[in-house]
């Protein structure tokens, strides 16, 4: 079952739409006309468009060049208000994305590093002893990269009062695959400090586009809105994301195969005898212990390429596998049998 020479590999590492966007998407852009593309993008209708569908009001949202752009933004409006009072850390629990660190950093922030608790469990006691009045942004993922595993309302919830003074970005890259959201939680009210990030690559499939979102209170939508780039979403990202939210049968299938793909790769896994976190995102994180490195490099002589977690705090000997369209998690399984069964 190895890779043909000349062929492409099967992307299962980056946690991206395997299926690709919906066909409107690609009528929208090929309708994108010269004009429009010459000038500035308007988002006050895709900023509405967006906040109908995520159920918020328009001054509740700002969209950004993928949520990247919304975490870089989230560190630096955290700072620019608060560091003359002396807040200049950022508080990032493991494991965990990795632009977190990178954009504290960027923006002048100090990292605070949160170790995991055993079998990765969210760190909420790490996480609330480290808050201080030097807190300026904490960083919290539901469904979390790299294990999958929502975090209990209650724990966001508990950081969010804790560290009132300071943003919690609260990342929910994965929602649509996990089925809940705290955006129009009602405990929000009361915690204007709280920021959702969402984005439009994974479930809508425009990775290569660029585009998310940022939800929150208006004031603090406000402040993030002046520090962000002007017109960094562009014309063909807006014509996109549009285009893509009147698809949702389109979107309700992928997430239906996501659901399946989740569930063909746990069973083949626990079949396998290797441990795995139940996941609530569109991949799955396995432990091959010390048979890590020999099941990527047999994985990817069969054209598969699955991302490496093994350096994450906590995470050693972990490969996390994309769980996209279900005739790619059926190829990824069966060349999973193989190679594990060589490296025993």
């Amino acid at each position: 079952m190895k890779q043909e020479l000349g062929a492409s590999p099967l992307r299962l590492h980056l946690n991206e739409n395997t299926a690709g966007c919906s066909p409107r998407v690609l009528a929208a852009l090929q309708a994108v006309t010269r004009e429009q593309a010459a000038y500035y993008p308007d988002y006050e209708r895709a900023t509405a468009v967006c906040a109908a569908r995520l159920g918020v009001t328009p001054d509740e949202l700002v969209l950004t060049n993928g949520l990247d752009e919304g975490i870089l933004g989230v560190a630096m409006s955290a700072l620019r208000i608060r560091r003359d009072r002396g807040a200049t850390e950022a508080i990032v629990p493991e494991p965990a994305f990795d632009v977190y660190a990178s954009a504290s950093d960027a923006a002048g922030a100090q990292v605070v590093h949160v170790g995991p608790e055993p079998d990765l469990a969210f760190p909420l006691e790490g996480v609330l002893a480290a808050v201080s009045a030097r807190t300026a942004v904490v960083f919290v993922t539901s469904p979390n990269n790299p294990t999958g595993v929502p975090i209990a309302r209650d724990a966001i919830l508990q950081v969010a009062e804790r560290a009132r003074n300071a943003l919690v970005l609260v990342d929910e890259a994965y929602a649509d695959f996990g089925g809940t959201t705290l955006i129009g939680d009602e405990a929000l009210a009361g915690l204007p400090n709280v920021i959702v990030g969402r984005t439009f690559a994974k479930a809508y499939g425009l990775a290569g586009i660029r585009v998310g979102a940022l939800i929150g209170h208006p004031a603090e939508i406000d402040v993030l809105r002046r520090v962000l780039l002007p017109y960094s979403v562009n014309t063909y990202a807006v014509a996109a994301l549009q285009a893509a939210f009147e698809d949702l049968e389109y979107y309700d299938w992928y997430r239906g195969e996501v659901e399946q793909s989740r569930r063909i790769l746990s069973d083949a896994l626990q079949r396998l005898g290797v441990k795995f976190w139940p996941s609530a995102a569109n991949f799955v994180l396995a432990n091959f212990g010390d048979r890590s490195t020999a099941v990527l490099a047999g994985l990817a002589e069969r054209g598969i390429v699955v991302r490496d977690r093994s350096r994450d705090p906590g995470c050693a000997g972990c490969l996390r596998i994309t769980a996209g369209i279900v005739s790619h998690t059926r190829a990824c399984v069966a060349a999973l049998e193989e190679v594990v069964c060589a490296v025993r």
